[in-house]
């Protein structure tokens, strides 16, 4: 039995009757100067076939894959899942696809850092990975147009976003601090934990506490923002302490969320007998009860983040590195 062939571009245009480049230019949505008569007769022919533009070949041709990457550090949470849908609305708009890689370790990083420079895509978004790095600039070197959401990279031929969150958690943190709260525990991500002075949170949680002129309590200071089931479970060991704290510091809204339903299973009252504050500004965090005060954006876009990236794919030459910044703030509400 004979394999049936895939239908070829110059196959539509025998049989609508036009030339190649005809089809090339309707299938490529460049038909402004073609009639709406032989544009239908294009299509018609297309869906008769149906003949599937090659974009590999089409990629090779243009030295373009047509991709961009996300190299992101997780997946799960809805700021997370906000920038997915963000950067995938950009890509669809400049006819682009989106491919994802995960990144939580410099193994990892290596890796990825290999597939970018063999030409996976043709850009890139760096979010929450760029720690497992080494050198950026590599990378943008090998003219791959990136982006870097981090507070500690430089730009260097490529742009990088930076968020304010150590002064606004430091903000949150004072306003607890002046509120009377005297033991503040920290529940942090594990890499908060490993990066030490060079995590914005917990840099900013031992600043306060010293501005405050209160001594940090290694005790209070632990690992539970990387899931629901962390935060419960590093609460209720908190609660479980001879003095336990009044007041906790979460580094996710996920976190602090079952950081309150630990207060309250201990027979505590959320705020009155403890304080709970969050990071990140999720929706869910305003509707439970009490509402959670959290830092963050305000409204969580990273609309501005795809557009860096389209800017410089849609450029005939590099643009000059640029930096911006997403606002952050103390959101406060009833938790706290």
């Amino acid at each position: 039995m004979m394999k049936k062939t895939r239908p070829t571009v110059r196959d539509v245009a025998a049989l609508a009757g036009v030339s190649v480049a005809t089809v090339s230019y309707v299938v490529n949505g460049r038909d402004n100067r073609i009639g709406a008569d032989t544009r239908e007769r294009v299509l018609a022919a297309v869906r008769d076939l149906g003949y599937v533009p090659n974009s590999s070949a089409r990629g090779l041709r243009k030295r373009r894959t047509e991709r961009v990457c996300l190299v992101i550090g997780s997946l799960g949470s809805p700021v997370q899942e906000q920038l997915v849908r963000d950067l995938h609305a950009a890509a669809e708009a400049d006819g682009y696809g989106v491919l994802t890689l995960i990144v939580d370790s410099p193994a990892h990083a290596a890796h990825a850092a290999r597939l970018l420079r063999q030409g996976l895509a043709d850009g890139a978004v760096f979010f929450d990975s760029a720690r497992h790095f080494g050198d950026f600039g590599e990378l943008a070197r090998g003219r791959l147009a990136m982006v870097v959401v981090d507070n500690s990279v430089a730009p260097d031929g490529f742009d990088v976003v930076r968020t304010p969150e150590y002064e606004a958690c430091g903000e949150a943190l004072d306003h607890l601090l002046a509120a009377g709260r005297r033991r503040v525990a920290f529940l942090g991500h594990r890499h908060d934990l490993e990066l030490g002075d060079r995590s914005a949170r917990l840099t900013a949680y031992r600043d306060a506490l010293r501005r405050h002129g209160l001594r940090p309590d290694t005790r209070l200071v632990g690992a539970g923002a990387d899931s629901r089931v962390e935060g419960y479970r590093a609460t209720a060991a908190l609660m479980a302490l001879p003095e336990p704290p009044d007041a906790l510091f979460v580094a996710s809204d996920r976190a602090a969320i079952s950081a309150i339903w630990a207060v309250r299973d201990t027979g505590r009252t959320v705020p009155a007998d403890v304080a709970v504050l969050g990071v990140g500004n999720l929706e869910e965090g305003s509707v439970i009860r009490p509402a959670l005060s959290t830092v963050g954006q305000r409204q969580i876009d990273f609309s501005r983040v795809a557009g860096l990236l389209f800017e410089r794919l849609a450029a005939a030459e590099p643009p000059a590195a640029r930096e911006i910044v997403l606002p952050w703030a103390f959101i406060p509400r009833e938790s706290t």
